[in-house]
């Protein structure tokens, strides 16, 4: 029952922390729209051994790395940068798209395994992610952590990433094929734009967890 329960849990949890618009989504889409179903599976495939080992060792250390609030504060710093980077390369390969490029372009001979493990190394905001739904799950109780269950849950987090990023991209892909607006859009505009906001989101939440104390202390 309690193998069942942790897999259950790491799939729920992880099937729906995959279907909001993210970086690795959007790639994804592009690849699924470029390369196709084979290509979009092992690029997700990739970015599931990256996940997988930080889920794991999340769920190991959790409270320790809970205590180490400058590792936290500097990752979650560098969750701002890491926003306008992204932005910054849809808007310049949407340029590169007129001209016959892409995103994808400089990555059509790569296996699409290790472009998603790649591109998942570069993703540290997945750290908080997983450490603070593991801390609730272990005070809750509602997995435990003893020795093989450890592996039942991971497992389940890997089947619920798969299936969750496989939804999203096919969804994307209908909808823009439906509607002109976003494929002409998405890419070049909606997508940096989006990103930006997220950068914008990501400022606040460190200011106000990490600054805004500080201030009121000053005056």
């Amino acid at each position: 029952m309690q193998t069942f329960k942790n897999i259950a849990v790491g799939f729920t949890v992880s099937f729906l922390g995959s279907l909001p618009l993210g970086f690795l989504n959007i790639v994804g889409l592009e690849v699924y729209t470029t390369l196709g179903l084979k290509a979009v599976s092992l690029f997700i495939l990739g970015i599931i051994v990256i996940e997988a080992v930080v889920c794991y060792y999340t769920l190991i250390f959790a409270n320790e790395l809970v205590k180490n609030k400058k590792l936290m504060k500097w990752i979650e710093v560098f969750g701002i940068f890491f926003f306008l980077i992204i932005a910054l390369v849809f808007y310049n390969h949407s340029t590169d798209s007129s001209h016959g490029g892409g995103f994808l372009y400089n990555y059509r001979g790569w296996n699409m395994f290790w472009v998603g493990l790649f591109l998942n190394c570069l993703n540290f905001l997945q750290i908080p992610f997983w450490l603070a739904w593991n801390l609730y799950f272990i005070n809750g109780k509602y997995i435990k952590v003893k020795k093989k269950l450890n592996f039942y849950y991971v497992g389940g987090t890997m089947v619920g990433v798969f299936f969750g990023m496989l939804f999203i991209i096919y969804f994307l892909e209908k909808i823009s094929k439906q509607i002109t607006f976003l494929t002409d859009y998405l890419i070049p505009v909606i997508f940096p734009i989006f990103f930006v906001v997220m950068a914008v989101i990501q400022s606040y939440k460190v200011f106000k967890k990490y600054f805004s104390n500080k201030i009121h202390l000053g005056f």
